[in-house]
């Protein structure tokens, strides 16, 4: 029971994690910092590189959410157990953007060039995310 409530939470808290601010960055320490959420930084890519926007889509909202609803439906048997080897693949797929927003904090940190600090949205959808791994991982051990 605590599972599904858990993984049906996560249905709810990722979207808000995606629109919740990631880092705060501005160039001048003097002035106020501009937040950047994954959903601005998705925006901002679809009018700069289409390719890259599909590719950071998909692993930053399509995986994590479709690997939630996988789960979901597997939770309340609406879809076979077999389903669960792509859906912890899907799970590994949505770390993958975390490990990059940790990079750029790293690269722009290390250029020193503005400043740049995480705000509160980052250690939500990192938690979002590794509650779903957790979630699959339980659920495959059942």
């Amino acid at each position: 029971m605590y599972l599904k409530i858990a993984n049906l939470s996560l249905l709810v808290l990722f979207p808000i994690a995606w629109a919740a601010p990631l880092l705060k960055a501005g160039l001048l320490p003097f002035f106020a910092l501009s937040e950047i959420s994954v959903l601005t930084g998705v925006q901002s890519l679809w009018s700069k590189d289409v390719v890259l926007a599909l590719v950071v889509t998909f692993f930053a909202l399509v995986a994590p959410y479709l690997k939630t609803v996988g789960l979901a439906l597997i939770h309340f048997r609406l879809a076979s157990p077999r389903l669960l080897p792509a859906i912890t693949l899907m799970g590994k797929l949505a770390m993958a953007d975390i490990f990059l927003i940790a990079l750029y904090i790293v690269l722009a940190k290390g250029v020193g060039i503005g400043r740049l600090e995480t705000g509160w949205g980052l250690y939500m959808f990192t938690a979002c995310v590794i509650a779903s791994l957790g979630v699959s991982f339980v659920s495959a051990r059942k």
